[in-house]
């Protein structure tokens, strides 16, 4: 379990905060889903999906990517 006010993975966390407002491919331990990237904080990032956000947390992400047109 991460502490509180620790990032988990910092790298990640800088790289979506720069993805911020894009559209975006993220796999989970789950599952892979593609929307906007709306807001990035350090346990969850939130993606829009036909008009539904969507929270994922950090820890269960495998990787992101920017999403073809």
């Amino acid at each position: 379990m991460t502490q509180t006010g620790r990032l988990s993975n910092p790298y990640l966390y800088e790289t979506l905060k720069l993805m911020i407002s894009q559209k975006i491919v993220v796999q989970t331990e789950k599952s892979i889903q593609q929307g906007i990237l709306t807001t990035v904080l350090p346990d969850h990032i939130v993606i829009e999906i036909e008009h539904t956000p969507f929270f994922i947390r950090m820890e269960e992400i495998i990787w992101v990517t920017m999403a073809t047109k």
